[in-house]
């Protein structure tokens, strides 16, 4: 793998809207009223503005993820864990079979610094590309207002377990987050706890559904647990996820409330695999060979349950552990 070095390259702002083009290595970055314009040597791609920026900033967020992170069918990132892929059909079969397919890698902290360069000046006061369409603004237009406040938010640990006194967590009831409008109508009681005597004020419970109804952001953890390689994050979901997430191990998901769409496909070609309907209760597991993505028609609660384990990976695709959860028990 040839890992460059470069720095990100910003011009003067445009004198009719007022954003910046930037240059990454061999990319370019370009936005107008309503796309992103993205050239490499062998060719270019146009993209919605709401889109790219919006998968722009969770890929910033997520820290590239497990896998690859593809904006749309055409651009995207992997995830080498010290070095990530930027690539532009790469996974395309059309850019390939045209030899107009291209791809660079970067050290992760340069694409992280290069990704906040064009997210900080594309991105103005009144959008939030976290947040469900219905609760922003739009990115489309001239540049307005510079924002003040941070784009990728919702990763401050918790100093207490959930619920408990002190837990200052973005989202704890005691931290100011409102109940947000999709879930009014739900109840939030509290658990009742019963404890053998000797053992009071030693046993905790909480209800992980007021956690979740209280989360400001859509697609992006709103509580994540981890113990040793076991990662579980819980979120609300609204509208679409605006990237496609391409699996480099099983991913399972548990539907905790409403309904998600998700649409599946072959994660090196981009042809379509299935089509799932997960409603409440449902739980379904993602294969490591497989790109997925989600639309949620009405805000929803998700379960993801990961694993970790650092090698995972590269057992994946070695081909020692099988793309499908049951085969790769048995050979674990």
């Amino acid at each position: 793998m040839d890992t460059k070095v470069a720095e990100i390259i910003a011009s003067q702002p445009d004198s009719v809207l007022g954003f910046r083009s930037f240059k990454f290595g061999n990319f370019e970055f370009k936005r107008d009223a309503y796309f992103v314009h993205i050239s490499w040597p062998k060719g270019s791609h146009t993209m919605e503005i709401d889109r790219f920026l919006r998968s722009l900033v969770r890929d910033i967020g997520w820290g590239f993820f497990y896998g690859w992170i593809f904006f749309d069918d055409v651009f995207g990132t992997q995830n080498h864990y010290g070095t990530v892929d930027i690539f532009a059909g790469t996974y395309s079969k059309a850019h390939r079979d045209s030899e107009i397919d291209y791809l660079e890698t970067y050290p992760t902290e340069a694409v992280i610094k290069a990704f906040e360069a064009i997210a900080n000046d594309w991105i103005s006061e009144g959008y939030d590309p976290l947040r469900a369409p219905l609760e922003t603004g739009s990115p489309m237009g001239a540049k307005g207002a510079t924002r003040t406040d941070p784009l990728v938010r919702g990763f401050t640990p918790a100093k207490r377990m959930l619920g408990l006194p002190g837990d200052v967590s973005p989202r704890s009831d005691q931290s100011g987050h409102p109940i947000n409008r999709a879930f009014e109508d739900v109840q939030f009681d509290q658990p009742e706890i019963i404890t053998e005597p000797g053992f009071e004020g030693q046993l905790h419970a909480f209800n992980l559904y007021d956690h979740i109804a209280r989360s400001d952001v859509t697609w992006n953890p709103s509580v994540t647990a981890v113990t040793d390689a076991s990662i579980c994050c819980v979120t609300s979901e609204e509208h679409m996820l605006p990237c496609i997430h391409g699996n480099d191990r099983n991913e399972w998901f548990i539907q905790l409330s409403d309904e998600i769409h998700w649409r599946i496909a072959d994660k090196n070609t981009g042809m379509p695999r299935g089509r799932i309907i997960m409603r409440s209760g449902d739980v379904c597991a993602m294969p490591a060979d497989i790109r997925h993505q989600g639309f949620s028609p009405k805000r929803s609660m998700l379960m993801v349950m990961e694993n970790g384990t650092p090698d995972l990976a590269e057992r994946y695709a070695s081909g020692e552990l099988k793309p499908y959860p049951v085969e790769a028990l048995e050979n674990a």
